[in-house]
This record gives C-alpha cells, sequence and structure tokens, in this order.
C-alpha cells in the first residue's frame, strides 16, 4: 500500500482543552481502527490512512504528563478559579506545562508509516520547525540535551529560556498531542508551576524577544511551511 503525504489541516481557533483532546483522541482512534482492519483486509481491500495536523489555542488551562509530577502545579484549586485556570492529567509524555490565548498548540495526527517509522525522527522534525521558523524572526534557537522542547541560548546556557514545550503520545505509529509554541503568551501563568519539572530554567515568548506582539496567521503560516517542508508532505486546508 502506498504512503499517503497529504496532511490535513484544520484550525480551530480558541477551542477548551478537553473539546480539543476529544476531537484529536476521535481522529487518533480512526487511524488506528483502519489500520487494524487493513491488517485482515485483502491488499486490493487496504485502505490508505488519513494524517491530520491541528492548529488551536486554548483557554488557561495547566496539563500534567503520565511522568509528571502534581506537586509541579504550585497552586489549589481555588487558585486555579481566581487564574480563570483548569488542570487536566493526561495520557502524553512530559511533565506540567500551560496552555493559554497567544499561543500556537499544534497537535499532529499522523500514521508515521506513511513518513517514517522513528519517533525521535518525529520529535526532532517537530523541533525543527519551531527552530526555523524563529530564525525566520532572526532568533536563533536550539535544543538543550535531555531536555525536551525548543530553547534560546541553548548553547552557552547563561540564561536558557524555553520557548516551546512538546509532549506526544504514539501508539503503532500514530502520533497525538504536540506543542505549545509561546507567540503573544500571558507568561505570568507559568509562575504557577514548575514548567516542565525543570526549577533552573525560564520561559518565554516570541513576543518577549522582539519586544512586540506579533500576528498569529503570519507565524502559523510560517510554521506550516517549514513542517511541510521537513515532512516532505502535501498540508491541505478545507
Amino acid at each position: 500500500m502506498s504512503q499517503n503525504k497529504t496532511i490535513q489541516f484544520e484550525h480551530l481557533g480558541l477551542i477548551d482543552y478537553k473539546e480539543a483532546w476529544d476531537y484529536q483522541d476521535k481522529l487518533f482512534t480512526g487511524i488506528l481502527d483502519r489500520k487494524a482492519r487493513n491488517r485482515t483486509a485483502a491488499p486490493e481491500e487496504q485502505e490508505t490512512t488519513p494524517n491530520y495536523l491541528l492548529f488551536c489555542s486554548h483557554p488557561h488551562v495547566y496539563t500534567l504528563g503520565k511522568s509528571g509530577h502534581e506537586s509541579n502545579l504550585l497552586i489549589n484549586e481555588e487558585g486555579l478559579k481566581a487564574k480563570g485556570a483548569t488542570f487536566y492529567k493526561i495520557n502524553r509524555g512530559g511533565d506540567i506545562t500551560y496552555h493559554g490565548p497567544g499561543q500556537i498548540v499544534g497537535y499532529p495526527i499522523l500514521d508515521l508509516d506513511n513518513f517514517f517509522t522513528d519517533i525521535h525522527k518525529y520529535l526532532r522534525f517537530l523541533e525543527e520547525a519551531i527552530i526555523l521558523t524563529l530564525a525566520d524572526y532572526g532568533i536563533e534557537a536550539g535544543r538543550i540535551p535531555g531536555l525536551t522542547g525548543v530553547w534560546l541560548d541553548h548553547v552557552e546556557q547563561k540564561n536558557p529560556r524555553k520557548i516551546c514545550a512538546m509532549g506526544v503520545k504514539c501508539s503503532r505509529w500514530v502520533t497525538m498531542h504536540g506543542f505549545a509554541f509561546n507567540i503573544n503568551t500571558d507568561l505570568d501563568y507559568f509562575n504557577n508551576i514548575v514548567p516542565c519539572g525543570i526549577t533552573d530554567k525560564q520561559v518565554t515568548s516570541l513576543a518577549k524577544e522582539l519586544g512586540r506582539e506579533l500576528p498569529m496567521a503570519e507565524v502559523e503560516g510560517k510554521l506550516l511551511g517549514h513542517l511541510a517542508t521537513l515532512f516532505e508532505a502535501s498540508i491541505t486546508k478545507d
């Protein structure tokens, strides 16, 4: 069966975290179900699997991955209510992170059998797309060994700051969850957590680094272009 290198893109806008989670889980389960049917179907009856990419932002929310520690959430239920925020434990890798308005939250729901079956390469490609997008704005970013996500001052590490958090799930080479890229984000919300369980490093945003707010659609367009190039994919919009 031939590989399907088309990715269906959908922008969900500002959407409740649980609503977006349920939607990506529906798409994720649909791909897994099709793969399961293909395993028992005759070659001529097998169907190619779809790929999806969702962009959105969420109302203020803290999410804790499977390997995280709830103690990294520094406020109680009353504090969450005061901040207008919610809290979810979820089935991705990684520790605690924050999502809110002014972020590009990306959920690639891909069948990696359509591209390459290498989860480390997949994560590096997501990081590289962010790094290339930042380079478009004259910002040098990269990786810090042993830490996930995309960082500024990643070489000398005099003041290393995370600009994009990542946490993914992969089952039978189908991915879900993804990344949160800080663009015009209110960074005060990160003061209520130990971001990703890391105590000695800061969090930043594109707006903070450049000293101005950015048009979200402009940044999203650059990021989509880099993802399409890296994955050698055609990204289609409905």
